[in-house]
């Protein structure tokens, strides 16, 4: 979570209303944002020690005895704990934005942002992201057009499925050469192929020659999804205009991103982490790594010349079309990427390196962690001598993962 910065000049009689719930947006979002972000580097650091005494009282309680270890120790804890590496960039740094389609507080049920409230207590609001720091220019942008282009359709937003409804959420990915690609998702009803092709072309219209244009979308994705969230293969992202990718540069790579694949949010700051992942890995000649739930496989791949062999494994398809795409494109020869789940990929993958060399173990889990079989199958393998795992929630299923990691010493 890095620094959201205050300010708020709203020229509507609403605006005292707009500006708190815009200032209460920026709480939820970004909780940290009133802080310096020296001063957010110190409360996170505190978090992950307050995690990391947890995880030990833990494991106390397992394994019935001390947690003692040779390796050098921070204050108060059974292992050392790094200072956090502070982000490149602070603002505008998200590279992907997930905006929801719901009722603002004029009660427009056509607006386009964030959420604020519970649907337990049914206070759902839509407020414009407009004012997070955040969030790129370019996001706002395109969010605040798809709102026109809502507001002048004849079909009604889908905020709940059982009520019926067509609009959905907006997805805007960029790049930092400021490529833009924009996924809409539609819930089709009961509509007839000829009349999605006309809302298909309807909205094609708008963001290629009518208002939007001005958006110069790099590509215009269109999902049609009757579930809450629908993977590539469920029901595939057709592609109404433009590009089917878009390119990032990274540590001297160039990497291909499709809408449906995973990529780090904060270009900068994933430079810095692939950097501190593989001075950690402390791979060599001598080792395969293994990149689990490896998304596009930029780690695998950033550190392919290092090792012998760069093993991936990623459920969602496309990710591990864009994988193989950009080993091809940058000349690396090492890498072998499988698709599935890693439950079911892994325990046959790793009988089948079964020769002595030594494995590094890279895990970058959803945060649902990792499947318990996973963990086995590691645990099980006695070529992994090291292993790193990356979690964007470590007071969460990580605790979890860890701790069953312990249980099959």
């Amino acid at each position: 979570m890095f620094p959201l910065q205050g300010g708020y000049f709203l020229q509507t009689r609403t605006a005292p209303l707009v500006c708190q719930k815009t200032s209460r947006l920026a709480d939820v979002v970004t909780p940290l944002w009133r802080l310096s972000y020296e001063e957010q580097l110190k409360v996170k650091f505190e978090a992950q020690k307050k995690i990391l005494q947890r995880l030990e009282s833990y494991l106390q309680m397992l394994n019935g005895v001390s947690v003692t270890t040779a390796a050098p120790k921070s204050k108060g804890l059974c292992c050392l704990l790094h200072p956090i590496i502070p982000s490149p960039v602070i603002d505008g740094y998200r590279n992907k934005s997930t905006f929801s389609v719901n009722r603002g507080p004029d009660g427009n049920p056509k607006t386009v942002g964030y959420y604020l409230g519970t649907w337990r207590d049914g206070n759902i609001i839509c407020v414009r992201s407009n004012q997070l720091k955040n969030m790129p220019e370019k996001h706002n942008q395109v969010a605040q057009y798809y709102e026109v282009f809502l507001r002048q359709s004849p079909l009604e937003p889908c905020l709940l499925f059982h009520e019926g409804g067509y609009w959905r959420e907006l997805t805007v990915r960029t790049n930092s050469q400021g490529h833009t690609m924009a996924i809409i998702t539609f819930h089709p009803q009961k509509l007839t192929q000829e009349e999605l092709c006309v809302q298909k072309e309807t909205v094609k219209e708008f963001f290629t020659k009518g208002p939007g244009a001005v958006c110069d979308l790099t590509s215009l994705y269109f999902q049609e999804s009757t579930m809450t969230r629908c993977s590539h293969q469920q029901s595939p992202y057709q592609l109404l205009f433009g590009e089917p990718h878009i390119f990032e540069d990274l540590l001297g790579l160039k990497i291909r991103i499709s809408p449906d694949a995973f990529f780090q949010i904060n270009t900068s700051g994933a430079e810095m982490l692939y950097q501190t992942v593989g001075e950690l890995s402390g791979v060599n000649s001598n080792t395969i790594l293994l990149d689990i739930c490896c998304g596009t496989g930029v780690i695998g791949l950033s550190l392919a010349q290092y090792t012998s062999q760069v093993l991936g494994i990623e459920l969602v398809e496309q990710a591990v079309e864009d994988a193989r795409w950009t080993a091809a494109f940058n000349g690396i020869t090492n890498c072998e990427f499988h698709t599935g789940r890693a439950e079911k990929i892994l325990p046959q993958l790793l009988k089948s390196k079964e020769d002595g060399q030594l494995i590094v173990a890279v895990v970058n889990p959803a945060r649902a962690g990792l499947h318990h079989r996973v963990i086995q199958a590691i645990r099980n393998c006695r070529a992994i001598r090291t292993l790193v795992f990356v979690s964007c929630k470590p007071q969460g299923e990580t605790t979890r993962n860890v701790v069953e990691q312990h249980r099959w010493l």
